[in-house]
């Protein structure tokens, strides 16, 4: 009997401990998911009060992007990726202790300068561990630990909210520390096999208008933002009212939707992956917007609960490949070298999963759900023609290029 191959075995050590270290961020992510409302709720707060302590998270990430790139710039992406899990570590501590919604308030949107520290460190890191005939691959390990800890997360969150609604997030705290400790301990020169303490390239960071002026980094950073305007803001704040007070559905059903889709994306995510570095970055794009546009279309015209799931499941085979095929153009595009283009190129993330329940919400209010699809679905098709004037095959691989792990210091 054949023993199983590790997906890591082809990459270098990097790869696998940045993989357990999202798995440690999601689980505990995918823990405070569902308490945060109701802790927040707890205080005795408008719905507007609890969607801003929501909301304040992400808009820290993203003010604090470009900061967070120069740190990596300056200091590394270890020392950065540590202090930055660290930080969101002690500010989800403070934030378990906290006695009123103001304390709240302060201690959840502190965390996001720590949390964008790390996503910036982590992705920059990623991208340059690996040549380019193997950053598609890496990117699906990288998002797969993501995926399976924010499947797992959930699963003990109301549990444990039933215990306390403070105890998700002190183990959030825990797997915050673990997960940092991982960074800090695997993270290292001696484990890698290169420093993880300077950029990479030329040694010196390439800036944003440089990166502007490669076509396909200015491709990544318009797929990435529709991406998450679609795959985030879309599904976590239409999708559900909709399933709800459109289509009669319970919300047991619109948790079904949401984790047969994350079943479709974890079923094909590594093979997007593979086909992101072996048929090249158009043809998974291309093939990732096929799913998308689908989705969408199906979702436009549901009628019932059914099409709903149906729709979800095809949006997460779509987001199995514009979880890869995006950043591995930015890690074909900067060479390893830059934290602040990295930061950017996830700031336009950050800003779809923001502008687009923000737009979408005028649209619905002033018209309807169908009209706030058919708005999504013809911009994201508009969007995705940008894919056709990237080049068609698979990366070349080059001496250039080579994994930092077989690299000669």
């Amino acid at each position: 009997m054949k023993s199983l191959r590790s997906p890591f075995k082809d990459f270098p050590p990097a790869v696998a401990a940045l993989t357990a270290v999202a798995f440690f961020v999601a689980v505990g992510f995918g823990l405070i998911i569902p308490a945060i409302p109701i802790f927040a709720s707890s205080f005795g707060v408008s719905a507007t009060a609890i969607g801003i302590v929501i909301g304040a998270f992400a808009v820290a990430r993203l003010v604090s992007g470009l900061f967070a790139g120069k740190l990596v710039e300056r200091y590394g992406e270890r020392l950065v990726l540590g202090t930055g899990l660290l930080m969101v570590a002690f500010f989800t501590f403070l934030t378990a202790l906290a006695q009123n919604y103001e304390q709240l308030l302060i201690f959840r949107t502190a965390g996001g300068l720590g949390s964008s520290m790390f996503s910036v460190a982590a992705g920059s890191l990623l991208l340059r561990s690996v040549d380019d005939t193997h950053r598609g691959r890496a990117q699906s390990l990288f998002n797969g630990g993501f995926l399976f800890g924010g499947i797992t997360g959930p699963a003990f969150g109301g549990i444990l909210m039933n215990i306390s609604l403070r105890a998700p997030f002190f183990i959030y705290t825990i797997t915050l520390v673990a997960a940092a400790l991982t960074a800090l301990t695997r993270l290292t020169a001696q484990k890698l096999g290169h420093e993880s303490s300077k950029p990479e390239g030329d040694g010196v960071a390439m800036r944003i208008r440089e990166a502007m002026k490669i076509p396909s980094y200015r491709i990544a950073l318009l797929l990435t933002f529709i991406g998450s305007w679609v795959l985030f803001g879309l599904r976590s704040s239409l999708v559900p009212l909709f399933v709800t007070d459109e289509l009669g559905g319970s919300t047991t059903v619109v948790g079904l939707g949401f984790t047969l889709a994350g079943i479709a994306n974890g079923l094909i995510l590594l093979r997007a992956g593979r086909i992101t570095d072996l048929k090249g970055r158009r043809y998974a794009l291309l093939l990732g917007a096929f799913f998308v546009i689908a989705g969408l279309a199906v979702l436009t015209l549901a009628f019932n609960p059914l099409l709903y799931i149906v729709a979800m499941v095809i949006l997460g085979f779509g987001g199995a490949f514009f979880g890869s095929a995006p950043a591995a153009l930015v890690g074909d595009s900067v060479k390893g070298r830059g934290g602040r283009v990295i930061a950017f190129y996830q700031m336009a993330g950050d800003a779809g999963m923001m502008i687009g329940p923000i737009l979408l919400g005028i649209i619905k209010d002033q018209a309807s759900f169908h009209a706030a699809f058919l708005a999504t679905l013809l911009l994201f098709t508009v969007s995705a023609s940008a894919i056709f004037a990237l080049p068609k095959g698979a990366p070349a691989k080059d001496e250039d290029s080579r994994p930092l792990s077989v690299r000669e210091d």
